[in-house]
C-alpha cells in the first residue's frame, strides 16, 4: 500500500500553534475532517485517517460543526446491526 507523507519547512511547523509533539496527530485530524466535509473521503475512512473510534470522530465533527452525511448503504448496514441485536 502507498503512503504519503508531508514535509514542512521547520518555520511553518513553528507557526503552528501547538506544541511540537501534537502537530502530527492534530493534521492528521484536520485532513480527515476536512477530506470528509468535502465528501472525498467517507465516515470510516476519515475516522481512520484521524485514528479515532467512531464516537470520537462523530464528536469532532460536532465541535466543527460539520454535519454527517448519511447514505443508504450506511442505514443498510445500521438496519442489519438492528436486526442482529433483536434476535439475540
Amino acid at each position: 500500500m502507498p503512503k504519503i507523507g508531508v514535509e514542512l519547512p521547520e518555520d511553518l511547523v513553528d507557526a503552528i500553534k501547538l506544541p511540537f509533539q501534537e502537530v502530527p496527530m492534530r493534521l492528521r485530524k484536520e485532513l480527515a475532517v476536512r477530506l470528509y466535509e468535502k465528501r472525498l473521503l467517507g465516515f470510516g475512512k476519515a475516522r481512520q485517517l484521524a485514528e479515532m473510534s467512531k464516537w470520537e470522530f462523530q464528536r469532532l465533527l460536532g465541535d466543527e460543526r460539520i454535519l454527517r452525511s448519511y447514505d443508504s448503504e450506511e442505514l443498510e448496514k445500521d438496519i442489519e446491526s438492528l436486526q442482529e441485536l433483536e434476535s439475540e
